[in-house]
């Protein structure tokens, strides 16, 4: 590998954790918000006539991790990159 492929891998992985972050807090917001709604209810037959269930926020939060995971392994892989090479 070339000497400055290291830092493209550490600033990819960075891109990755980072819009990981945003999409696990935006995920954890979004659950949030529904659980309000639920709770503003006055009876729990009158959210399930009305709600449809939106796999949003799990699609998100579990988006969100991945991207982590992918994140780091990047910057592991940098690592050991800008060590070796």
């Amino acid at each position: 590998m070339q000497e400055g492929d290291w830092v493209t891998l550490a600033v990819i992985g960075g891109v990755f954790v980072f819009l990981g972050l945003i999409a696990l807090f935006w995920g954890w917001y979004e659950e949030k918000k529904i659980f309000a709604h639920l709770a503003e209810q006055h009876d729990l037959r009158e959210f399930t006539l009305k709600h449809v269930e939106s796999p949003q926020p799990g699609a998100l939060k579990l988006g969100g991790w991945l991207g982590i995971v992918l994140g780091v392994a990047l910057g592991i892989a940098a690592l050991i990159v800008g060590l070796v090479g």
